[in-house]
């Protein structure tokens, strides 16, 4: 009488700690909290208070929603230190496909947090010309809003430098995760026409702005898609660990 085989156990990609199962819902779990904070942040706090052109009714905007500009500075921060550990995890996650490639989208990843938490550092300079610090009282107020409003301006230049580099790394992600055998190859897909978008976007914003205002904000709806699915298939499924282990990559 035969027996089945017994299963393997499920090898941790960290030594003593973390299954791969786990690392996979860790990994989709700052995805989810990476996306919802970036939407909030971009269309709900600062798509509401900034006037574009208008640096007067940004001042007043955010003045009289001041509670509301520093929760959107406080979730930018922890958007950018839930980053930081989702790249961590792409890195466990995907270098048994192509250890070399995984660097790549790592090095991509880092230098574009880095660029981001610049363009961070302007959400918090905006708040400096518009408190009431006795220093200011003796300068023209509309200066003042005026340096408010481009702080705000160089934020969105910074972020958009930002996704050039999150836009390759989306490309170099999609590609090892199509060639992993372990994720859907759609889902790797998707990722690399998220990452097409945002170089898109980017480039279009330094070349053609009146080009940007038109594609914005539809072009990103891909990005949305492609990393939704993601995120959301790290949460539900996981990852197919028995492929993962028998990667000839993971040796």
């Amino acid at each position: 009488m035969t027996h089945p085989p017994l299963p393997l156990p499920q090898r941790s990609p960290l030594p003593g700690k973390l299954t791969v199962q786990a690392c996979a819902r860790i990994a989709g779990l700052l995805y989810l909290v990476i996306i919802v904070v970036g939407v909030v942040g971009e269309s709900l706090i600062r798509g509401s208070l900034v006037a574009p052109g208008d640096p007067g009714a940004t001042a007043r905007n955010i003045m009289n929603a001041e509670s509301l500009w520093r929760f959107g500075i406080a979730a930018q921060d922890l958007l950018l230190v839930c980053a930081l550990g989702l790249t961590f995890m792409w890195y466990v996650l995907l270098r048994p496909v192509n250890r070399q490639l995984t660097w790549l989208a790592v090095f991509f990843a880092l230098t574009s947090l880095a660029v981001e938490s610049v363009s961070a550092l302007h959400l918090h300079a905006v708040l400096v010309p518009l408190s009431d610090a006795a220093y200011l009282k003796t300068v023209d107020p509309q200066l003042l809003h005026l340096q408010a409003y481009q702080s705000v301006v160089a934020h969105a230049q910074a972020f958009g430098l930002a996704l050039v580099f999150f836009g390759v790394e989306c490309i170099v992600i999609g590609h090892l995760v199509r060639r992993s055998g372990y994720f859907p190859k759609l889902i790797g897909t998707l990722m690399q026409v998220a990452g097409v978008c945002y170089l898109v976007n980017s480039f279009a914003m330094i070349l053609s702005p009146p080009l940007q205002g038109l594609l914005f904000p539809f072009i990103l709806l891909p990005c949305l898609i492609g990393e939704s699915a993601f995120c959301l298939y790290l949460l539900i499924k996981g990852i197919r660990v028995p492929v993962w282990e028998r990667h000839p990559g993971l040796a």
